[in-house]
């Protein structure tokens, strides 16, 4: 077997094949004992019939697809590591001479991983959000903590107030006719929460356990129900029980209850240092943010399509993965939200290049500064994975498989890299256009990580008479950064791609008819 290589472009690659006719001839012999049991002959049971005689009735051709399948894979893998490759889409065959007796030639295009051309990257002057910590962020975090140690007490002397948690029956018409997804007994409800469509919650303030009574609402004209859209609905709700939320006193005995410290000015004290360190990060994660961006828009490659949709279908099953964490069904997200999984795709698109952009500059940059990392690189990865994982180092290190190590060896070359960035680099404070957005988290531009960080995905639409889920803050969490694992990542590609056969079919009706 011979090959060759040839550069179309960029980002796409031209293999031409000769097989010899002696290895071809022998795949011909292994396709005719593989089909011919499913051959029909006349004159003879099936698998009896001598090759010669399929051959003369139906053509040789019937065997030519399962004989180029027989070698194309070991061909193809064999080019691939010669001319070390990176695939990332199905290649396209065509075939130039293929008979018994003859060299099989073929070639084939497949796009590839795209040459990157760099620009600057080093001592590079950005703008980069700064976060300061101010009371408000220490007063929330604190009233976090409030909340967790609150407990729930039921009320029975008094009407529904505002920010009580209500257990109610409803059902819902439009028209005095029943709809889908209107009705529902022992649903709770805490009054001021818009959980439901306006004007319901604010009417059920001063009702009585076991009242009923009609409320008369109005689907917003922005609405994922098509036939509920703007129209004039009646909800009959019965009050069963009022529950309110006794929150506990900010003192010495608060702060013993919910942390190792035994006054409030110590377990404040403990707040404030915590939340000082995570600024710290975040702004540290943003301005590597904004060094990696301008890295990107400094340097030039042409990204084959497949690539970006690889990247979005990839986003759409982290996103479907999250839900399921929160009890939610990709399947009811999008009939409540009226998308479709090309809609979600075609939504993640445009963060799908920007991801993909990332990756390769920043592998580019990796091969440019010939970046490999230590030991010591790899451990602190580890350390800084296991923490993260919420486990002990030692423990954590003994169920690591050969691919998560490779994975954090990768986490730790990219720090490397974002190291190199920062080196020199001049930061300078960008100026909020809005108030608050300083406090968002931000998002590590270049870490492999375990985690995804959920905040900024699109929350399923309210439903009137529905509870939608919650999505629980998680305290402390660090920011993380959205380079895509490469293990989880070539594992979905093979699985993709396994599926996917690339020859061109040269004799299927014929093989189709002889099955008959």
């Amino acid at each position: 077997m011979s090959h060759t290589y040839e550069k179309v472009s960029g980002n796409k690659a031209k293999l031409t094949f000769t097989i010899p006719a002696e290895q071809f001839d022998e795949a011909m012999q292994k396709a005719f004992l593989k089909l011919r049991g499913r051959i029909n002959v006349p004159g003879f049971r099936k698998g009896k019939a001598p090759r010669r005689m399929i051959e003369t009735l139906y053509g040789e051709g019937i065997f030519y697809d399962d004989a180029f399948e027989l070698i194309f894979p070991d061909a193809y893998e064999a080019a691939v590591k010669e001319y070390d490759l990176h695939p990332v889409d199905r290649p396209e065959i065509d075939l130039d001479e293929i008979g018994s007796g003859k060299d099989l030639k073929f070639h084939l295009e497949v796009f590839v991983r795209p040459d990157v051309k760099l620009g600057e990257y080093k001592k590079l002057t950005v703008e980069a959000e700064k976060q300061q910590l101010t009371d408000d962020m220490v007063d929330a975090r604190i009233s976090a903590d409030q909340d967790k140690a609150s407990r729930t007490v039921d009320v029975d002397d008094r009407a529904v107030q505002e920010g009580d948690t209500v257990n109610l029956d409803y059902a819902g018409s439009v028209d005095g006719v029943a709809f889908e997804g209107g009705t529902a007994q022992g649903q709770t409800l805490k009054i001021g929460s818009h959980q439901f469509i306006p004007g319901f919650e604010e009417q059920m303030v001063g009702m009585q356990i076991g009242e009923e009574k009609d409320l008369q609402v109005k689907f917003p004209d922005e609405y994922h129900a098509e036939e509920l859209k703007g129209k004039d609905a009646v909800f009959h709700v019965k009050v069963n029980g009022i529950q309110v939320t006794e929150k506990p006193e900010l003192d010495d005995d608060f702060a013993a209850d919910i942390s190792e410290f035994n006054t409030f000015a110590e377990y404040k004290d403990s707040i404030v240092k915590e939340l000082t360190e995570r600024v710290e990060k975040n702004n540290e994660i943003a301005a590597e943010n904004a060094l990696v961006e301008k890295a990107v828009e400094n340097a030039e490659m042409d990204i084959p399509q497949a690539m970006i949709d690889d990247q979005a279908e990839y986003m759409v099953r982290e996103m479907a993965m999250r839900m399921s964490y929160q009890g939610l069904k990709m399947e009811d997200y999008m009939k409540y939200t009226g998308q479709t999984k090309d809609d979600l795709k075609a939504m993640y698109k445009p963060e799908a290049e920007k991801r993909v952009k990332t990756e390769l500059v920043i592998d580019a940059i990796r091969k440019a500064e010939n970046i490999e990392p230590s030991e010591a690189d790899i451990e602190k990865a580890t350390a800084d994975q296991a923490e993260r994982s919420g486990m002990d180092v030692e423990e954590f290190k003994k169920n690591l498989t050969e691919e998560q190590k490779s994975y954090l060896k990768d986490n730790a070359a990219i720090q490397k890299v974002l190291d190199l960035l920062k080196d020199g680099a001049t930061i300078l404070e960008k100026k909020e256009e809005k108030d608050g957005e300083a406090e968002k988290p931000a998002k590590k531009p270049a870490r492999k990580t375990a985690k995804k960080d959920t905040e900024n995905e699109e929350e399923p639409a309210k439903k009137p008479a529905r509870k939608t889920a919650k999505k629980e803050a998680a305290d402390g969490d660090e920011a993380e950064k959205p380079v895509k694992k490469a293990a989880e990542k070539k594992a979905a590609k093979a699985e993709d791609t396994a599926e996917k056969k690339p020859a061109k079919k040269t004799a299927a009706k014929k093989k189709e008819t002889a099955e008959e």
